[in-house]
C-alpha cells in the first residue's frame, strides 16, 4: 500500500489534469475554480487508473475526486452499468447522484440511477430494465437487485466505496463483500473514508490492487471556526443549549448528542421554549427522516438535534453553529463534528458543554488540536438585545405530488411568481421527491402562499398543500 500524506495546496487548477476540453469547460461553468486538497492529491492518481484509498470527510470535494475518474472511464455508447458507487445512506446516495449528474453534463446522455432502500422496488425494477451507465446506492438494496438478477455488473470498470468507515459502522461489511464478489476482478476501486479504523484497512487488503493511499492532515482554520467551551452540570446542560441559541442567534445549528434519549429530551426542552427544533436518529421512518432533513436544509427549522450515526453523510450548507451537547469520547469524531460549520469561506461557531466527568475528554481534544480550549462562563449567555425569540426565516410547504406527476422545481417557482405574484426572492429551496414536493417560502408570506397554492394550480392542475 503506497502512501501520500502531504496536504496539497488548493491553488491547483483543474486544467493541469488530463481532462478533455468539454469536461474542463463544464467544471468552469459549475464554479469548480481550483482543486480542494483531496482533489489535488487524489485526482492525478485516480485518473491514471490506480486503485485509491483516500481519507476525506463530507464537504471536502470528494465526489469530484471519484466522479471525474469514473466518468473518464465511461463508454457512453455502451448502455450497461460501468460504475457502481456504494454509499451508507439514502441521503448521501442522492447527494452523490445530483453531483455526478452535474459533472456528467459535458457528455450527452449519461444515465445515472439511484438505488436505495426506502424507495419503491417496483419503480427501481422498471428503471433498471432500461439499464444505466452509473448506479449509486446503498449496499443492502444493491445486493438485493444483484441476487434477483435485476442488476448486472459484467461491464463494470469502476467501483467506489464512499464513506467506507460509516458503512462498516452500519454493519454492511458482509453485503459489501458479497457485492465485490460479483464485480469483475479487472476494475478500478476507489475507497473514501473519513477515519481509518482497522476494518477499512482489512477491506482494502481484500478488495484492492496495490492501492495508493492519500491521507490529508487537514486542520480547521482557527479563524473560521470559533470554539467555546462552557462548564455545566447534568441538571443545567439542556437548559444551557437554549441560552446559547438565544444569545448567539445562529440561523442553523446542528446539536450533537451521544444518545437517542438525549436527543428526544433536548428537542422537548427547546420546543417548550418556542424554538423550532427537530430530531434525527436511527428510529425515524425514512419518510419522517426525509421531511426533517428538507426542513433543516431549507432553513425552516433552527436546530437539528442528532446522534453522530444519524448525522453521518449529511452535508448541510451554511451551518452557522455546531453544539456538542455531550462531549464525545472519540477525539477524531469531535473534530468531524466541529468541521461541519465554517465550510468554504464561511465562519462558524462550535460550542461544547462540559460536565466535570468530561474534563478528561477535553484534555485529549486539546492535545490533538495543539491548542488550549477557550472557556467562557455560562453567566454571559443572556438573550440578544432585540429580545425576539430565535425564529427560522423560512417555512416549508408540502405539495402532494412529485416526480410521479412530472412536477419540476420550475413549475412550482413559476406558479408562485408568475401566476400568484410572489417575489422570487422570497422563495427558497424547492425539493421534488417521488410523491411530494417541498418548497421553502419566507415566513412573511407563508400563510398567503399556502392559501394561494391550495386555491391555484401547479402545472395546470389543482394541488393539495399543507404547512409542515
Amino acid at each position: 500500500m503506497t502512501e501520500s500524506a502531504t496536504p496539497t495546496p488548493t491553488g491547483t487548477d483543474f486544467s493541469s489534469l488530463p481532462l478533455p476540453p468539454a469536461v474542463l469547460n463544464n467544471l468552469q461553468r459549475l464554479g469548480y475554480q481550483r482543486m480542494t486538497p483531496i482533489q489535488a492529491a487524489s485526482l492525478p492518481l485516480a485518473l491514471a487508473g490506480k486503485d485509491l484509498i483516500a481519507q476525506a470527510k463530507t464537504g471536502s470535494g470528494k465526489t469530484a475526486s471519484f466522479g471525474l475518474p469514473l466518468l473518464a472511464n465511461l463508454n457512453v455508447r455502451r448502455f450497461a452499468v460501468q460504475a457502481l458507487v456504494l454509499c451508507p445512506t439514502r441521503e448521501l446516495a442522492e447527494q452523490v447522484t445530483q453531483e455526478l449528474r452535474r459533472l456528467a453534463r459535458a457528455e450527452d446522455n449519461v444515465k445515472i440511477l439511484t438505488v436505495c432502500g426506502g424507495s419503491t422496488m417496483r419503480l427501481q425494477l422498471a428503471s433498471l430494465e432500461h439499464s444505466a451507465h452509473i448506479v449509486v446506492g446503498t449496499p443492502g438494496r444493491i445486493l438485493d437487485h444483484l441476487s434477483r438478477g435485476t442488476l448486472q455488473l459484467d461491464a463494470l470498470n469502476t467501483l467506489v466505496l464512499d464513506e467506507a468507515d460509516r458503512m462498516l459502522d452500519m454493519g454492511f461489511a458482509e453485503d459489501i463483500a458479497a457485492i465485490v464478489q460479483m464485480c469483475p476482478p479487472q476494475r478500478q476501486t476507489l475507497l473514501f473514508s473519513a477515519t481509518y479504523p482497522e476494518g477499512v484497512t482489512k477491506m482494502a487488503t481484500r478488495f484492492m490492487r496495490n492501492p495508493q493511499q492519500v491521507r490529508l492532515t487537514e486542520r480547521h482554520a482557527a479563524s473560521k471556526i470559533r470554539q467555546r467551551f462552557y462548564e455545566v452540570t447534568e441538571d443545567t446542560r439542556l437548559h444551557t443549549v437554549g441560552l446559547l441559541l438565544n444569545h448567539y442567534k445562529p440561523v442553523s445549528t446542528l446539536a450533537f448528542c451521544n444518545t437517542k434519549q438525549r436527543c428526544r429530551e433536548l428537542v422537548a426542552v427547546l420546543q417548550a421554549q418556542g424554538i423550532v427544533a427537530l430530531e434525527l436518529h436511527g428510529d425515524l421512518e425514512q419518510r419522517d427522516r426525509d421531511q426533517v432533513l428538507v426542513q433543516f436544509a431549507n432553513r425552516s427549522a433552527s436546530v437539528l438535534v442528532a446522534t453522530d450515526v444519524a448525522a453521518r453523510g449529511l452535508d448541510i450548507a451554511q451551518l452557522e453553529a455546531v453544539i456538542n451537547v455531550d462531549i464525545t469520547p472519540d477525539v477524531e469524531l469531535h473534530t468531524h463534528r466541529v468541521g461541519r460549520t465554517g465550510r468554504g469561506d464561511e465562519a462558524g461557531w462550535a460550542f461544547s458543554l462540559v460536565s466535570r466527568n468530561e474534563l478528561e475528554r477535553v484534555g485529549r481534544i486539546d492535545s490533538m488540536q495543539g491548542v488550549d480550549s477557550t472557556w467562557q462562563p455560562v453567566a454571559e449567555l443572556v438573550p440578544s438585545d432585540d429580545g425576539a425569540p430565535l425564529t427560522p426565516p423560512m417555512v416549508t410547504l408540502q405539495i402532494l405530488g412529485g416526480r410521479k406527476e412530472k412536477i419540476r422545481p420550475g413549475d412550482v417557482l413559476g406558479a408562485l411568481t408568475k401566476e400568484m405574484g410572489f417575489d422570487g426572492a422570497l422563495i427558497g429551496k424547492i425539493n421534488v421527491n417521488e410523491f411530494s414536493t417541498y418548497v421553502a417560502v419566507d415566513r412573511s408570506i407563508a400563510k398567503e402562499a399556502l392559501r394561494a397554492l391550495n386555491a391555484g394550480k401547479v402545472k395546470g392542475k389543482s394541488v393539495k398543500v399543507r404547512r409542515l
